[in-house]
């Protein structure tokens, strides 16, 4: 059987490092897993040194050339699909996308077609690239925004690293509902299942340490708030849970809004039909170029029409009030 690779990391050696073992620049330079480096050693072409296949053990000198080569891999258990879905930017490691609004990432019990995950598959196909769907991080179904999927496990492995690391600046834009005091500020408060419903987030003193920081953009009166949004963990259902917590849930969110309210200007049929988040950029530091990379999605129209939607009715709110006086 003939193994397909994917394109080469290359790390070379510097003057520091001659006379150490190999298996050192692959864990500490490299940073290679210990899952992934066992699973290179088993390749034949996986470890390379100077064009030749060696043991982790020998040492490196001055001026070699570590190549790391790893299998081309296909998803199987994902059904190619012609979904059209937005890229953000693509090379040979990385797919960012900016994620339309219902759509789920990747297929689950239930959902086995119709995923972002079965157009990215049938897109790479069509390229003829094998390669395997790794989405990076996750977005709600019904929030739209940046994503980024990895092409292979060691670029999946070291962004998903920054993550935990926090490392990763993720922002988010959101609507919700009345006005924020203070305009500014951070939320920190822990995040676990309801005891009630498994299905459901919710803030508990036993829960997992979440943090949130939003500053508002803008006002519409004591009506509703345009808010920017940095997290610092990435909790399921985090930002979503956490506004409820201040009194401010985002507008459109079936699950986490408010109990009770007389919508009145802020009638949302027919503006948007979904919570009122939007995944806008997401910052790290590439894996293979080493450079400092931020990737935005812009703004889906439904966002774009709410937010002229209360500029519209505020300004002709605040006419009217003028003309009267």
């Amino acid at each position: 059987m003939i193994v397909s690779y994917l394109p080469p990391i290359i790390y070379r050696v510097e003057e520091q490092d001659d006379g150490i073992m190999l298996r050192t620049i692959l864990r500490d330079r490299m940073k290679l897993s210990r899952k992934l480096l066992s699973r290179l050693k088993q390749s034949e072409q996986g470890i390379i040194l100077n064009g030749e296949r060696v043991y982790t053990s020998v040492k490196v000198k001055r001026g070699d050339q570590v190549e790391v080569r790893m299998p081309r891999e296909i998803s199987e258990d994902i059904l190619p699909e012609d979904i059209p879905f937005d890229i953000v930017f693509e090379d040979e490691h990385l797919l960012i996308v900016n994620k339309a609004a219902g759509i789920i990432v990747h297929p689950t019990h239930g959902h086995y077609t119709g995923t972002l995950a079965n157009g990215v598959v049938h897109y790479w196909k069509s390229k003829g690239e094998d390669v395997r769907f790794r989405p990076i991080h996750r977005l709600d179904q019904y929030t739209s925004g940046v994503l980024a999927i990895a092409k292979n496990p060691y670029v999946h492995q070291h962004v998903s690293e920054q993550m935990k690391r926090n490392k990763v600046d993720k922002t988010y834009i959101a609507f919700v509902h009345g006005r924020l005091v203070p305009s500014a500020g951070t939320i920190a408060a822990p995040i676990d299942r309801s005891e009630e419903n498994p299905h459901i987030r919710t803030v508990r003193e036993d829960g997992y340490p979440s943090v949130t920081h939003y500053t508002t953009i803008d006002n519409y009166e004591e009506a509703a708030s345009l808010v920017r949004i940095r997290l610092e963990t990435g909790r399921t259902h985090q930002i979503r849970v956490h506004m409820k917590s201040i009194h401010a849930p985002l507008i459109g969110d079936a699950m986490y809004g408010p109990d009770s309210y007389d919508e009145g200007l802020l009638s949302i049929h027919g503006w948007i039909n979904r919570q009122a988040l939007h995944a806008e950029t997401l910052a790290f530091v590439h894996p293979i170029t080493g450079k400092h990379v931020t990737f935005e999605a812009p703004w889906p129209d439904d966002l774009q029409q709410l937010r002229n939607h209360f500029t519209q009715v505020y300004v002709e709110r605040e006419k009217d009030e003028y003309e009267k006086s």
